[in-house]
C-alpha cells in the first residue's frame, strides 16, 4: 500500500514497545507519534502509549521528549493514533509538520489510514491544542478517516486530562478491536494485572570502582554541544534575593559561569536546568519502599531495540536514581493509582486504591491527591503495606522521570561574557495539607549557596519563543510584568551593545521598593537615551495600575510605533489574565488611534501575530 514518502535529514529512528506477545506477525499495527507539548501532561500520554500492549496491537512508535522518532513517514494501513502538544510543534516533530503541510500533497495520501488524534494542553494558554486540532483537520485533507473526533485533554480541569481521556480511550479500542480484532489465540492482558515491567534492575553484589555518579553516562557524546542527555555542570557564582524584606515572594537573580561550556544564546532564548530531589526526601523515599541508597545496579531493558534512560549512569546507585532521576515530589495522575493497585498485597489499601483509579473514585481521588497537590513520596507515605512491596523492576513505570525546568535568560553575552544569569520565583504555597507545597527546582535552587562552596547545577539551552529584529532602526514593545521581564532584560543588553535604537519597556510590580527588579540598570539606560521605561506599580496608589492601562494611556505613541514605524510587540509573563487584558489594550488602542472597526481592530492584531510582529511567551 501507498505510504507518504519520507523526510529528508529526519531525525534518528527509534521504536519503543513491540510487541509484547507473541504471534503478532502480520497484524494490524498501531502507530503512534507522541509529541506532548506540556511537561506535565506527558504522564497521560505515557498512559495512552501503553494501551496497544494490552489490547495486543503491534508495534508502537513514540516521538516526544525521550527523543526520538522520525515522524516521517505515516502508514497508510492500520489505525494510527497520534498524540501531540499546544502551541507550536516540538523540536523533533517539525521536520513531520513542514512535510505534512506541503501544498502539492494530494488529497487521497492517506485515503487508506484511520487515525485518532489526542491532544495533551492546558486551557490557560492562548493556543490550547493547537498542534492537535491543527492536525486532525490536516490528516482529513490528505484523506485519513477519523475513528473519533479530536480528543482535547485540559490539564486545568478539576481532574486533569483524564476527565476527557479517559472516556475517549475507551471508545477509541472499542472502535480499533472492531476493525482490528485480536486473534484468538492472542487475547488481552485483563485490567487487573500488571503489565511487565519496562526494566529490570540487577543489583550488583559489590560496589563498583567508582561511584556511579561518577560514571559515565551511556550514549552520549562528550564532545557534543551541552544537552537533556549531556548537560553542562555550571558553576553557580551568585545566588541573591533580590525582592525587599517586606514582599511576600521570594525572587532569586542566580548567575552560573558556563566558561567552556560551548553554550551559546541571543535574547530570546532559555536555559534548562535538572534538579534534584532533595536528601531528606530521597532518604525517606529509600525508607517506605525498604531500599538502600548505596545498592548498585544496572538497568536491562526487557525488550529489544529500547534503550536505557540516556541521563542514569550504569552502574547506578539506589541514591542516585531517587535523587536525580524520580520525580516523588511530583502530585500523581491516576495511572499511578492503577498500577500502584495491581502491585499492592494489602487488601485494605488495595480496596482504597482500586477506588482512586476507577472512573467512580474520580472526585475522591481530586480531594485526595490533585486539590492538596498531594506528592508521590506522601501517597507512598499513607500506603506503607503497598509502598514496602514495589519490585524495584517497577521503580521506573511507576514514578516519572524529574523534569528539566525551563527559564528565560535575563542576560546577554554581549554584557556579560561567559555567563548565564536567571530571574527565578521561588514557588510555595498553602494547601489544607501541614507541610506547605514547594516547587521542586525552584526551591532546590533557592537552597544552594556558592559562598559555602563549590555548586554545579547541570544545564543547557535551546531557543525560545521570542526571536528579535535585528535591523538597527526597529523598534521593539516589551512588556513584561514581574518575573516576564527576564527576556527583556537580555534583549535590552543585546541591542545596546549592537546600538540598536527604539526600546521601548512596560515593566509592572506591586511596589518600587520591594519587586522592582533592574531599577538601577533601567534608570542609567534611560539616562543615557538608550531606553523608554514605563511602569506600573499596582499597590501603589488605591486603584490599582497594570501594564494594560500603561498601554492604554499612551495608545498614541503604541499606535505611532507599530503602524508607521514598524515596530514589533513582545509579551512575556503569568498567562492567567493579563495577555487576555493586554491584547484587549491592544485592539481598543487599534480602534481608537486608528479609526479602525472592532473586526478590523482584530484582524490587525491578528496579522501582526501571523508575521511575528507580535510574539509573547507565558506560562501558567
Amino acid at each position: 500500500m501507498a505510504s507518504l514518502p519520507a523526510i529528508t535529514g529526519s531525525r534518528k529512528s527509534k521504536w519503543v514497545g513491540p510487541p509484547r506477545l507473541a504471534g503478532a506477525v502480520n497484524r494490524p499495527c498501531t502507530w503512534v507519534l507522541a509529541s506532548p507539548g506540556l511537561r506535565n501532561a506527558e504522564p497521560g500520554a505515557s498512559g495512552a502509549l501503553r494501551q496497544p500492549d494490552r489490547h495486543g496491537s503491534g508495534c508502537v512508535g513514540e516521538a516526544g521528549p525521550r527523543g526520538s522518532a522520525p515522524a516521517a513517514r505515516l502508514p497508510c494501513a492500520g489505525p494510527g493514533l497520534l498524540l501531540s502538544g499546544q502551541g507550536d510543534p516540538p523540536d523533533n516533530m517539525k521536520n513531520f509538520w513542514k512535510f505534512i503541510f506541503r501544498k502539492n500533497l494530494p488529497p487521497t495520501s492517506l485515503c487508506q489510514m484511520d487515525f485518532a488524534i489526542l491532544g495533551l494542553g492546558d486551557s490557560s494558554y492562548a493556543k490550547f491544542n493547537f498542534v492537535a486540532k491543527k492536525l486532525y483537520r490536516r490528516l482529513l485533507q490528505l484523506g485519513g478517516r477519523a475513528l473519533l473526533p479530536v480528543c482535547l485533554g485540559d490539564d486545568q480541569h478539576e481532574l486533569g486530562p483524564d476527565a476527557a481521556v479517559d472516556p475517549w480511550l475507551r471508545d477509541l479500542w472499542d472502535k480499533v478491536l472492531g476493525l482490528y480484532p485480536v486473534p484468538l489465540d492472542l487475547g488481552m492482558i485483563p485490567a487487573g494485572v500488571p503489565l511487565p515491567p519496562k526494566f529490570t534492575l540487577h543489583f550488583l553484589p559489590e560496589a563498583p570502582r567508582m561511584c556511579s555518579e561518577e560514571q559515565h553516562v551511556t550514549g552520549t557524546d562528550p564532545h557534543g554541544p551541552p544537552s537533556e542527555q549531556q548537560p553542562f555542570p555550571a558553576p553557580m557564582v551568585s545566588n541573591r534575593r533580590v525582592t525587599g524584606p517586606l514582599h511576600f515572594q521570594d525572587v532569586r537573580l542566580i548567575e552560573f559561569d558556563i566558561t567552556g561550556s560551548g553554550l551559546s544564546f541571543a535574547a530570546g532564548d532559555v536555559v534548562l536546568i535538572q534538579p534534584e530531589n532533595s536528601a531528606s526526601h530521597s532518604q525517606q523515599f529509600c525508607q517506605v519502599l525498604g531500599l538502600d541508597p548505596d545498592q548498585n545496579f544496572t538497568l536491562l531493558p526487557r525488550e529489544p531495540g529500547v534503550s536505557c534512560p540516556a541521563r542514569l549512569p550504569q552502574p547506578c546507585s539506589v541514591r542516585h536514581l531517587v535523587s536525580h532521576y524520580l520525580d516523588i515530589a511530583s502530585v500523581p495522575r491516576r495511572s499511578f493509582f492503577e498500577l500502584l493497585a495491581c502491585l499492592s498485597p494489602h487488601e485494605l489499601e488495595r480496596e482504597k486504591l482500586l477506588h482512586f483509579s476507577s472512573p467512580q473514585g474520580q472526585e475522591e481521588l481530586y480531594s485526595y491527591c490533585s486539590r492538596p497537590r498531594r506528592t508521590i513520596l506522601e501517597v507512598l507515605c499513607d500506603f506503607p503495606h503497598t509502598a514496602g512491596a514495589i519490585p524495584a523492576d517497577y521503580l521506573l513505570d511507576l514514578i516519572p522521570p524529574i523534569r528539566p525546568r525551563a527559564f528565560s535568560i535575563a542576560s546577554s553575552l554581549l554584557a556579560h561574557p561567559s555567563r548565564l544569569q536567571i530571574l527565578m520565583a521561588v514557588v510555595q504555597y498553602q494547601t489544607r495539607l501541614k507541610e506547605p507545597r514547594r516547587g521542586l527546582c525552584s526551591s532546590w535552587l533557592a537552597s544552594l549557596d556558592p559562598g559555602q562552596g563549590p555548586v554545579q547545577v547541570p544545564l543547557w539551552v535551546r531557543p525560545g519563543g521570542l526571536t528579535f529584529p535585528e535591523t538597527p532602526d526597529t523598534p521593539v514593545i516589551m512588556v513584561g510584568p514581574g518575573t516576564g521581564v527576564a527576556p527583556f532584560r537580555a534583549a535590552v543588553q543585546e541591542r545596546v551593545a549592537r546600538g540598536q535604537s527604539g526600546n521601548f519597556l512596560f515593566f509592572g510590580c506591586r511596589w518600587r521598593d520591594q519587586d522592582f527588579y533592574w531599577e538601577a540598570e533601567w534608570m542609567e539606560l534611560e539616562r543615557r537615551g538608550c531606553l523608554t521605561l514605563f511602569t506600573a506599580f499596582s499597590r501603589e496608589q488605591e486603584r490599582k495600575v497594570y501594564v494594560q492601562h500603561r498601554l492604554r494611556e499612551l495608545g498614541p505613541l503604541v499606535w505611532e510605533l507599530l503602524d508607521r514605524q514598524g515596530a514589533y510587540f513582545y509579551l512575556a509573563g503569568n498567562a492567567k489574565c493579563m495577555p487576555a487584558d493586554v491584547s484587549e489594550a491592544l485592539t481598543s488602542i487599534f480602534q481608537k488611534e486608528g479609526g479602525l472597526s472592532g473586526p478590523d481592530a482584530a484582524n490587525y492584531l491578528a496579522r501582526l501575530q501571523r508575521t511575528r510582529r507580535f510574539q509573547s511567551e507565558t506560562w501558567a
